[in-house]
């Protein structure tokens, strides 16, 4: 028996007798995935009620390869399974190659304008005007990795040109890193079909981390950032606008305290350090992912998640204590959001109602600052968070 179907050969299959298991993270699979498919790891498939053994079980992962074991294991076990070459990345090849898919700028606009005008449109323009992320005579190079919320960003771009009340110029950069021929391709279509002018340059910062051992992800981040504010730069830019959105900011305040024993956040905007007069801004700062989900889906949009070439083999990606990090954050505010509603904005907000005088030490400019810092000066000055504490206690005395 074959280990392996091909997309030619799937497509000729009645739809009624095969189920498709996506073995994929949850990250990679928020980034899109087959329509229908079942989610799932590979130690759960052989005890899940959802699979129907009666049908063929096609194994997806990013690109065949980590499916291909999963198949020949279950195919020992009797089952009637088999591996998707080329994994979801060929299959995204292959409806984007579908003519439907050549043109979709204009229903992607009007979507913007109607449908997504209160969830997306007035969330990005209103952190443009609350945190002054673009002013007159800004030259912006947005920052297009390929993924949803880089697309997303520059179709709000261009819709902001439409009706801005000021001049101010954009870039539509996408820097190549070392994409494998699959991913450079997904990039280009999606940019042809959603009408945003790219242009393209060229690095090899891929192979020049593929053999890091300690953190090639982070290196790897770390130099991309730096040769989009070198090349934005060239473009006589003064700005580079990167696709973060809400709940970036949120796991990233929450992974800071748990992994970095830090209170931080991503801010909306910061001035660069090592290119004078170039600042970094995130317009989506406001915009929820399951909104930006909810437009891909709603305009049939497909997209990458990690462009990598390298990402089915690279240690760090796959590593599941590296990569379920991020995973492990989102099912924990998953959780506390079944029990409180508003979680999500509290975290959000509880970096920007900091009180100094409740904090037991802090950095500013790089200088580490502690409590006991003027803490004489003031004897009998009562903290907020001691006070309430001393509220609570008169309360359960009955005071």
């Amino acid at each position: 028996m074959s280990t392996s179907i091909s997309i030619k050969e799937l497509k000729e299959l009645d739809p009624s007798s095969y189920q498709i298991v996506d073995i994929r993270d949850a990250v990679e699979i928020s980034h899109g995935a087959i329509p229908g498919a079942l989610v799932m790891k590979t130690e759960e498939i052989e005890t899940s009620d959802a699979i129907d053994r009666s049908k063929k079980t096609i194994i997806c992962c990013s690109r065949g390869r980590f499916s291909v074991a999963a198949a020949e294991e279950l195919q020992e076990k009797g089952w009637d399974a088999v591996s998707l070459e080329g994994g979801y990345i060929a299959w995204l090849m292959d409806v984007m190659s579908a003519p439907e898919e050549q043109d979709k700028a204009a229903d992607v606009e009007k979507s913007l304008r109607k449908k997504f005008k209160k969830s997306i449109w007035s969330k990005f323009t209103k952190a443009i005007n609350t945190y002054e992320l673009v002013k007159p005579g800004d030259k912006i190079a947005v920052c297009i990795s390929g993924g949803k919320d880089s697309m997303l960003m520059a179709k709000c771009f261009q819709e902001l040109k439409l009706h801005n009340k000021f001049d101010f110029e954009v870039k539509f950069v996408v820097m190549d890193p070392g994409y494998s021929p699959e991913n450079r391709k997904v990039i280009e279509d999606n940019a042809k079909s959603l009408h945003i002018p790219i242009m393209i340059f060229e690095t090899d910062i891929f192979d020049s981390v593929y053999h890091v051992e300690n953190s090639p992800c982070y290196l790897c981040a770390r130099m991309r950032r730096g040769h989009l504010y070198h090349f934005a730069q060239q473009l006589g830019c003064n700005k580079i606008a990167l696709g973060h959105h809400y709940d970036d900011v949120i796991e990233t305040i929450l992974m800071g305290m748990l992994y970095g024993a830090q209170v931080q956040t991503m801010m909306p905007k910061l001035h660069s350090i090592h290119f004078e007069g170039m600042e970094l801004i995130r317009p989506l700062y406001l915009v929820r992912e399951d909104d930006i989900k909810a437009w891909r889906d709603y305009n049939g949009l497909h997209f990458i998640q990690c462009a990598c070439k390298f990402t089915d083999t690279c240690t760090t990606c796959n590593n599941e204590e590296n990569r379920s990090k991020r995973v492990e954050i989102k099912e924990l505010i998953k959780n506390l959001k079944k029990v409180n509603p508003f979680v999500e904005s509290n975290i959000f907000r509880s970096v920007e109602n900091v009180n100094i005088d409740t904090v037991v030490g802090y950095k500013q400019h790089g200088i580490r600052h502690n409590f006991l810092e003027g803490y004489d000066d003031n004897p009998g000055y009562v903290p907020e968070a001691e006070k309430a504490a001393a509220e609570t206690e008169q309360e359960k005395e009955g005071k």
